[in-house]
């Protein structure tokens, strides 16, 4: 069963996108696995330590 990504993991999609980078890419920029940011874009894990490098990486507010 596949789970819908929340608001969040489409606002990082989307992002990333525009910014021509892939999930991979993404995921070793901040240090982690592609794997778990897919958990991270459908809600399986927080990702809180993540989020601040996210941000940065990809120059959006993840704030709701």
């Amino acid at each position: 069963m596949r789970r819908e990504m929340t608001p969040m993991g489409k606002k990082i999609s989307k992002r990333l996108i525009d910014l021509d980078m892939t999930q991979r890419e993404l995921a070793s920029r901040i240090g982690t696995t592609p794997q778990y940011l897919q958990k991270i874009l459908r809600g399986e894990r927080s990702g809180t330590k993540y989020l601040a490098a996210i941000e940065d990486v990809l120059k959006i507010s993840l704030a709701p």
